[in-house]
């Protein structure tokens, strides 16, 4: 009896695939969390043009945080059954339509909902912990650690190049056209959550090549 590795990819091969999750999962978290980051500069245009106090901006934001932290734990168990890339899609739409949502948002109630209910729950899927239990179960044990540490650098490449931009689609397009650029730039990226797809899993001891690269060793006789 002999074996053969049917379909097996060369390692050379499946290692340069593994960049493209983790620049995939890098863009979406820096996306997500530089648009967070920079929900300050858009209190005063808000509050302003809507006439609310600082207090209403400021609770939303609260409520996002919380939404977004009583999320995690039910974003993750989705991410465990259904996998992650369907989780961080829904997080991407959840997130676009949150942004959109704020601009015709005309009541505290309804900005509320959107900027923080919709938005918390869209974070929870699109932030560290679905973005990282992805890659953690993506990667060979031995290249995990250096996938975790480059997606988050990237990531935070990407909140720091959002603080000038959205300064600068204020300055352009008022508060509303900067927060439907955002929008359309998450819904952009809906394509990269193709690559977390986690359902077929590396060996975890292992360190050989991910599962969704290799195919079993199939016995002939």
């Amino acid at each position: 009896m002999r074996q053969v590795h049917e379909g097996r990819v060369p390692e050379a091969g499946w290692r340069r695939s593994l960049w493209l999750p983790i620049i995939a999962g890098g863009i979406i978290m820096g996306m997500a969390l530089g648009i967070r980051h920079v929900q300050g500069l858009f209190l005063l245009p808000i509050t302003l043009d809507r006439g609310w106090s600082r207090e209403t901006f400021g609770f939303a934001v609260a409520v996002q945080n919380l939404t977004w932290g009583i999320a995690q734990p039910f974003t993750g168990m989705l991410a465990d059954k259904f996998g992650s890339a369907k989780v961080v899609a829904i997080g991407l739409i959840a997130y676009a339509l949150g942004l959109f949502a704020m601009v015709y948002a005309e009541t505290s109630f309804a900005f509320v909902l959107s900027a923080g209910i919709c938005i918390g729950i869209a974070l929870s899927g699109t932030a560290f912990g679905a973005i990282y239990g992805a890659l953690s179960r993506i990667m060979p044990a031995k290249r995990r650690s250096w996938a975790l540490g480059l997606a988050g650098a990237i990531g935070g490449i990407g909140q720091f190049a959002m603080v000038p931009a959205a300064q600068g689609f204020i300055a352009l397009w008022d508060w509303t056209g900067a927060l439907l650029i955002l929008a359309v730039a998450m819904a952009v990226l809906l394509p990269l959550a193709w690559p977390m797809q986690d359902r077929s899993t590396p060996s975890e001891t292992s360190g050989s090549c991910p599962g969704r690269w290799c195919r079993k060793r199939r016995p002939l006789r």
